[in-house]
């Protein structure tokens, strides 16, 4: 299996130095005989992300975003999906010619992590930024539109508000102070904080009746995830929501179906290095 042509793909982000995305997808173009297809880091900020996106030609096929910039690319784009729009948060950008089509994989990476084929029938979600929008719509697919939503402050959540509200979702908002005494009665929890952020959660827990997806995979084991487990829950590490959100870019910047066993091995490779 070859390409018409070379494309290049790059992950953006400010750090982005430590992202596994290009063990992933490097991975994936191997798997696929994609000769010459090239997948780079480059560390881009806010300021900067106009000025990078301009200079791009039509050789490339796509970008991936991580934070800051899941934002900050949408006015940007020609065209934005309609889960991404719903969602407020692009981690994708497609080339198409010379139009630019933002997307949203982080669902489906949750979705597909989670890997329930159960209706979901009470969760809870750890913090309010762009993941934890992906999170609700993900949550959503699975059935449940209510979830209780755990944030540093609720009057900083305005934008996972507003994402929610565009979804037709309506979460119970709550403090993080008290999750530790109520998260280990939800059916799923996921917690979208940044690494060691949840640490002082995983203290305080006692009981775990349900499914932690953590989507921090550094420290791996995380706190949370080792707290969960003995508590008696079933903990799915985080690098699998990584994994199947970076499989359906590779999908979507190719055209070809991802070749998902190489580039889960890619990624154990990777972690236990």
């Amino acid at each position: 299996m070859t390409a018409a042509a070379p494309r290049r793909a790059a992950v953006l982000g400010h750090p982005v130095a430590h992202s596994l995305s290009p063990a992933l997808h490097r991975a994936a173009y191997a798997a696929l005989g994609l000769t010459g297809w090239r997948y780079d880091a480059v560390d881009v900020t806010e300021d900067g992300l106009a000025d990078f996106v301009a200079g791009l030609d039509e050789s490339w096929a796509g970008l991936s975003l991580t934070m800051p910039l899941k934002q900050t690319v949408i006015p940007l784009l020609d065209h934005v999906e309609p889960l991404a729009e719903v969602v407020g948060a692009v981690n994708t950008v497609l080339f198409q010619g010379r139009t630019l089509v933002g997307a949203n994989t982080d669902v489906h990476g949750i979705v597909a992590a989670l890997g329930l084929d159960r209706p979901i029938t009470s969760a809870a979600v750890l913090g309010a930024g762009a993941t934890a929008s992906s999170t609700l719509a993900a949550l959503a697919q699975r059935g449940c539109t209510s979830p209780v939503v755990y944030v540093r402050a609720v009057a900083r959540a305005g934008g996972l508000m507003r994402a929610a509200h565009r979804m037709g979702v309506t979460p119970v908002y709550r403090t993080l102070d008290e999750a530790p005494a109520e998260i280990g009665r939800a059916d799923v929890v996921v917690s979208t904080l940044p690494p060691y952020a949840a640490d002082p959660l995983a203290t305080r827990l006692d009981h775990a009746d349900g499914v932690l997806l953590d989507v921090a995979y550094d420290p791996r084991p995380t706190a949370l995830s080792v707290a969960w487990a003995a508590a008696g829950g079933v903990v799915v590490g985080g690098e699998q929501m990584l994994l199947h959100q970076a499989a359906e870019q590779v999908r979507l910047m190719t055209g070809h179906p991802a070749p998902l066993a190489a580039m889960a091995a890619a990624l154990e490779d990777k972690l236990t290095a």
